[in-house]
């Protein structure tokens, strides 16, 4: 997928995906105007379909296996 270098905002934990309600790591700016929010499962199924129909498409699943700043050394 393409990834936006410059994102306007960041993916939140309000942000759901489209399909099954699950945390979004994708938005898709459509050509025709509108937006669409994926998590990394749907996402990765519908990647043929959005490149065709996408302007930009923002992907932040790399949150996805980053060790946060906070985890213990058990957790890194």
């Amino acid at each position: 997928m393409t990834t936006v270098l410059t994102p306007a905002s960041h993916l939140t934990a309000a942000d759901r995906c489209d399909r099954c309600g699950a945390q979004a790591y994708l938005r898709v700016v459509l050509l025709s105007g509108g937006e669409l929010l994926f998590c990394a499962h749907h996402g990765r199924k519908f990647e043929p379909e959005l490149k065709k129909i996408a302007a930009e498409i923002q992907d932040e699943t790399e949150r996805l296996t980053t060790v946060p700043a906070t985890a213990s050394e058990e957790e890194r």
